[in-house]
């Protein structure tokens, strides 16, 4: 005789969950703040409402804020990749662990983000009314390179998603 057992659970990501994440990178914005004077108060209040909004519609590919010199992002630059966890747990990590101490001369604030295979999905008005819905417009432009190597950092996971953390290191 034998007995099999199934387990099968559903999540459903909500704005708590989008939310949770968004309010972990905000804080590793506001270590990079702390440590080298960008970005500002109001970028980090804008890049979380962002993040939020692209991670509850499932259409955040890649987003990176760093440092950026010579078309290159340096140290310090993160980079936060969305995944779905098909069912598969993963890590909720703390945020933090911002290195201090880079050289940043000479370089800028900088973000790119790319967005998830969804964006495709959606029509031209879609995008428009989507992109007219945040608190600021990104502009199109080439993904600048990394001057560095990528090190896997962080995970910050909840509902069923995740955002994987890198950090640009310097070599």
């Amino acid at each position: 005789m034998s007995y099999s057992y199934t387990h099968s659970e559903t999540v459903t990501f909500t704005a708590t969950h989008a939310k949770h994440m968004a309010a972990k990178v905000a804080t590793d914005l506001k270590r990079m703040q702390r440590f080298y004077g960008e970005p500002t108060d109001e970028a980090i209040n804008e890049f979380e409402i962002e993040i939020i909004e692209l991670l509850k519609n499932g259409l955040l590919g890649t987003v990176k804020y760093g440092f950026y010199l010579d078309g290159d992002f340096i140290e310090p630059t993160l980079i936060y990749t969305a995944r779905s966890l098909e069912g598969v747990n993963a890590s909720d990590d703390d945020p933090g662990r911002v290195r201090p101490n880079a050289n940043i001369s000479g370089a800028s604030f900088y973000s790119y983000l790319t967005y998830s295979s969804a964006w495709s999905d959606l029509s031209e008005e879609e995008k428009k009314n989507f992109k007219d819905s945040l608190p600021f417009q990104r502009t199109n432009g080439s993904e600048p390179r990394v001057n560095g190597y990528i090190e896997n950092d962080k995970t910050y996971s909840s509902g069923g998603r995740a955002l994987d953390r890198s950090s640009v290191r310097s070599y």
